[in-house]
């Protein structure tokens, strides 16, 4: 019998409307899908939508500057009774750490981002509110709240906040105390005593007109997490397609490289190699295009590059370790680690006094905090090793370690289990 076949005939192809009645083509997509988007808004939302809600001990500062002597009948003087008042009050709870310092003291910790923001009592307080008892009073004495930009634009109106409704509740203690003692005062001054304290605000720690508002230090920790991250897919990616462990498709063509016989642990060497010299270039690219063309104000750049290129390299050493323990998978698994868990505890939009303790206790080891608080010292803070520069290098130098400890690990354990990617296939060319 003649074979009626021919080599030429293609084979029955399947289409879309029939595999779309599949259940099972449907659930895996769907599940994965929905989990994201539940996972994704709970975490994103979860951590900036009501800050005030969850508010625990922002640090303020209480200035206390009064040098006057007590008024009549009074033990001590005004400011020395408001800086008491203000620590041992109630009517801040738990929201608020006050710290009673001198002015140098705040303001050096203004510059280090230890305070939001401070509440400072001038030295001829007691002297000017006791003269609003006398005729002709014209003159409010004055309140100054310091706020603290570079701590963040939401903590330090936080702060701003806090600390003015502060003042203003002490202008009306005064006022009631001032009011009940001036029986014989005419009008005008009764309505000036009812509430005599002026509040005035000014920058305390000012940053650069190019400095986003203080939110500049938290979107290029997030362009540092991201070249690190998408580089180093992007490497993994590169590598399995030119080792012939992974299809290439470009438009209509897909192609297959021959399979090279290579272990896990020689391809995780290699992936890393490779994301150390790749992050030279983009480390140095996003330096050259936000403070080189986009004019972002930035002072220490030889530091700035150093640190911006460890802080890059440990997110892509971490990225070529998960994807080497998870495989296909790890590229997910990475994305939560680095990105979707660090955005909302990094503390960087949103201060971590004012978000959940679920997101405080993984700022404790999240990588986009650690390199946050480091960007933000040089940034901000002129470097200083107090302001968080300190801890970011050490929480640098520890997710490398761990990078490299974990990574390792697990492609050796790997090949000792003689678990191969592929079967390696000889060359048709």
């Amino acid at each position: 019998m003649a074979d009626t076949s021919s080599p030429d005939r293609a084979d029955p192809q399947a289409r879309a409307s029939g595999l779309l009645r599949r259940p099972k083509l449907w659930l895996v997509p769907t599940v994965l899908s929905g989990l994201l988007a539940l996972l994704l808004s709970l975490l994103y939302m979860g951590g900036i939508v009501s800050p005030k809600t969850h508010l625990r001990h922002l640090p303020i500062a209480i200035v206390n500057g009064d040098q006057g002597k007590p008024l009549p009948g009074q033990q001590q003087n005004l400011g020395t009774q408001i800086a008491a008042s203000v620590t041992g009050s109630g009517t801040t709870g738990s929201q608020v750490s006050w710290r009673r310092l001198t002015l140098t003291e705040a303001r050096d910790q203004l510059a280090s981002g230890k305070v939001y923001g401070a509440l400072v009592v001038p030295a001829d307080f007691t002297t000017s509110v006791g003269a609003l008892t006398t005729a002709g009073a014209t003159t409010r004495p004055t309140l100054t709240v310091l706020t603290n930009p570079a701590a963040g634009s939401l903590a330090s109106s936080l702060a701003s906040q806090i600390t003015t409704r502060t003042a203003q509740r002490v202008s009306r203690t005064i006022g009631q105390q001032l009011t009940a003692a001036a029986t014989t005062a005419n009008s005008t001054t009764k309505l000036l005593l009812a509430d005599p304290i002026a509040v005035t605000t000014q920058v305390g720690h000012p940053v650069g007109s190019h400095s986003g508002l203080g939110l500049s230090a938290f979107y290029y920790t997030l362009l540092l997490v991201l070249a690190g991250f998408l580089g180093a897919n992007i490497i993994s990616n590169g590598v399995d397609t030119a080792l012939g462990y992974a299809d290439n498709e470009i438009g209509p063509w897909h192609t297959r490289r021959p399979t090279v016989p290579i272990n896990r642990t020689q391809t995780l060497l290699l992936k890393m190699g490779m994301t150390v010299g790749i992050t030279v270039l983009t480390t140095s690219l996003v330096m050259l295009a936000t403070v080189a063309i986009l004019g972002m104000d930035a002072s220490h750049l030889p530091l700035l590059w150093i640190y911006s290129y460890c802080a890059a390299l440990a997110v892509g050493l971490g990225v070529q370790a998960i994807n080497a323990a998870f495989g296909g998978i790890g590229q997910l698994v990475s994305m939560f680690v680095f990105i979707v868990l660090g955005l909302p505890s990094s503390g960087a939009t949103v201060p971590l006094q004012a978000v959940p303790g679920f997101y405080r206790f993984l700022s404790h080891f999240e990588p986009m905090r650690q390199l946050s608080d480091g960007v933000r010292a040089i940034l901000y803070f002129d470097a200083r090793a107090d302001a968080g520069l300190t801890r970011a290098w050490t929480m640098i130098a520890v997710g490398a370690a761990l990078a490299l400890l974990f990574g390792f690990a697990m492609t050796r354990y790997y090949d000792r289990k003689g678990l191969k990617r592929l079967t390696p296939q000889p060359s048709t060319a």
